[in-house]
């Protein structure tokens, strides 16, 4: 490691100009900064480094997928806290952890009152349940930071998908969301994903395809407005692979950014109680059998297609079938290429950026599809409530598979990239 809505009956093409139209407006992407861009590799020779957070002096957690937990000191010392499985050089081991396919060691957290308390939050894939699950786990810090005790796990029973399935990506693994993060009202927000299983993004009691929104405890927060017979740990459900959360600086809303099934990325204001309006169950809206009960990337899931087309066969957000589903406030021009987490800029130093939320795409290529390895800055209308503007960042070091961004709190942007890298973004010349 170095140190450093409205939709209406329409004709088929009308209907579906109008419902892009209304989710999410076709946006120039200019390319251009208003800020020159300083870079930084913080750390390097990572193995899948999945997410960070920080304390304000710049202590910052980050996990690796396969291998495990860790933090970074001001200092640039690194200590290896809590491993996945068996693996070596880590102060303490999950042996119960595991990673196969796109699970495994994914969003951290530090407790908002962590200088009393000493907890973080860790949400990893498990094979203590059969069948296995996901799990948000609490610990204890130690004082010197090098150790974690306590383990908790306080969410137990989100869906891990076990046996691979006739699907693109479908090995095991598939689809566990795994954003964490806590908002403005103190409570701890936890994204899922849909395992490649129909019926869990629509289902009151499986935790797949779902934002949480609890205590520290796991408890559901008592705001919560799911649908009668739900989950009270639900605030929002009907979602595909939610790997990006965070919240408004100025209304304090929650804001999603989801994967799209090759079409479709989509970036969301949620409602509280709110439905995603993805249903990719068989012999619904229209459909009949799909490969293994998923119709996810249904039709044609190996070919590429006009993505339009397709949207309309299996849409992101379904309103002919859930005409109250949350819309969109941004769908990536149609296209789906690996929308993976979102971050609000903060600063002056950021000058006309200062205020707008940054999304990471990771980039899929498939079908046509431009690979589109980038980080987008996304600049909301004056009421705060749909996206007015939308510029891609000129970046001072080579692209990648931006898995998380994080605003640290020195008002850098940190980016991981799966290709191994922890990257510092700062403003200024």
């Amino acid at each position: 490691m170095a140190h450093f809505s409205t939709h209406s009956a329409l004709p088929f093409a009308a209907a579906l100009l109008t419902a892009t139209a209304l989710s999410s407006p076709v946006l120039a992407q200019s390319g251009m900064n208003t800020t020159n861009l300083q870079h930084e590799v913080v750390l390097d020779d990572l193995e899948n480094p999945w997410d960070m957070a920080f304390l304000d002096d710049g202590t910052m957690l980050f996990t690796e997928k396969c291998k495990g937990l860790s933090v970074r000191l001001p200092d640039g010392t690194v200590n290896a806290l809590y491993g996945v499985s068996e693996t070596e050089g880590y102060s303490s081991n999950g042996l119960d952890l595991f990673c196969e396919g796109q699970a495994g060691m994914m969003g951290v957290a530090f407790d908002p009152d962590f200088a009393d308390n000493r907890r973080i939050y860790v949400y990893s894939t498990s094979k203590l349940a059969d069948p296995h699950t996901n799990r948000l786990m609490r610990f204890t810090l130690s004082e010197d930071f090098t150790s974690v005790a306590d383990r908790t796990d306080i969410v137990d029973d989100v869906p891990y998908k076990m046996a691979a399935s006739n699907h693109p990506f479908g090995g095991p693994g598939a689809h566990n969301g795994g954003r964490l993060r806590f908002g403005p009202d103190g409570a701890l927000w936890l994204t899922t994903g849909d395992t490649h299983n129909g019926e869990v993004p629509q289902s009151p009691t499986m935790m797949g395809s779902k934002v949480l929104r609890i205590d520290t405890d796991g408890n559901a927060h008592p705001e919560n407005n799911p649908p009668e017979g739900f989950d009270k740990r639900i605030y929002t459900y009907g979602h595909r692979n939610v790997q990006g959360i965070t919240f408004h600086p100025e209304t304090g809303a929650a804001i999603t950014a989801e994967h799209g099934p090759w079409h479709s990325d989509e970036i969301t204001i949620l409602t509280n109680g709110g439905n995603g309006g993805w249903d990719p169950r068989p012999n619904m809206a229209g459909r009949g059998e799909c490969p293994d009960d998923y119709c996810g990337y249904s039709p044609n899931q190996e070919d590429g297609m006009n993505r339009y087309e397709r949207a309309a066969f299996m849409p992101m957000t379904d309103f002919d079938t859930y005409p109250d589903a949350m819309p969109p406030i941004w769908n990536n021009n149609g296209w789906s290429q690996g929308l993976s987490s979102a971050a609000f800029l903060e600063g002056e130093q950021w000058g006309d950026w200062d205020g707008a939320m940054v999304v990471g795409i990771m980039g899929i290529g498939f079908g046509g599809t431009p690979i589109g390895q980038r980080i987008d800055v996304i600049h909301f209308n004056d009421d705060n409530t749909d996206v007015e503007d939308v510029t891609e960042m000129t970046l001072p070091m080579e692209t990648g598979r931006f898995r998380s961004v994080v605003s640290g709190p020195d008002g850098s942007l940190y980016t991981a990239i799966d290709e191994g890298t922890i990257s510092k973004l700062t403003p200024g010349g």
